[in-house]
C-alpha cells in the first residue's frame, strides 16, 4: 500500500527557508499549530528540518537572539525521508528502527511532497498492529545525559 495522499499533503506548501529567523520560524509554527517545520532551500529541496524542540534547545538554550538566528542555526540538517510511492509499512519500519516521529515525503525528483508523522500512521493508517509497534519503539526511553 503507497502512502495515502492524505498523509502527503499538509505542509508541501509549507517550508521556512535556512536564512529565514528562528521567530520567523516559531510564528509559522504557532499559526499552523504544528511542531515541526521542513527547511527548503531557493531549489526547493529539502534542506532540513526545524522543529518547537530545536528552537528551544538549540536556540534559546543556547541564549541565542530570535530575530538574529537563522533557522540552519537551529535546524537538523540530515533529515530520514521516503518516497510517496513507498509503502506505509516500510514507512513504520524506518519510523521504528531510528527511533523518528516524523518522515519527510519526497517524489523521485527528490523534490518535498509532504511528511508523514507517527501520528498519521496511528489514525489514518487502519492497522493497529502497525502503529502500535512503531510507536513502541520511536517511545522507547533514551538515556539522559548526567
Amino acid at each position: 500500500m503507497n502512502l495515502p495522499e492524505t498523509f502527503t499533503s499538509c505542509y508541501a506548501e509549507v517550508c521556512v527557508r535556512p536564512d529565514d529567523n528562528i521567530a520567523t520560524a516559531a510564528q509559522k509554527m504557532k499559526d499552523l499549530d504544528v511542531g515541526a517545520l521542513p527547511a527548503c532551500g531557493a531549489d526547493d529541496r529539502l534542506k532540513g528540518m526545524v522543529t518547537d524542540r530545536d528552537i528551544t534547545v538549540r536556540a534559546t538554550a543556547g541564549c541565542c537572539d530570535p530575530g538574529g538566528t537563522r533557522v540552519s542555526d537551529a535546524m537538523t540538517p540530515h533529515i530520514l525521508y521516503i518516497f510517496e510511492d513507498q509503502g506505509v509499512k516500510e514507512a513504520a519500519r524506518l519510523m521504528e528502527e531510528k527511533q523518528v516521529r516524523r518522515l519527510a515525503v519526497l517524489n523521485r525528483d527528490k523534490r518535498l511532497v509532504g511528511i508523514v508523522s507517527l501520528s498519521d500512521l496511528a489514525v489514518k493508517a487502519g492497522d493497529a498492529g502497525l502503529s502500535g509497534a512503531a510507536l513502541g519503539q520511536v517511545s522507547e526511553p533514551a538515556q539522559p545525559r548526567r
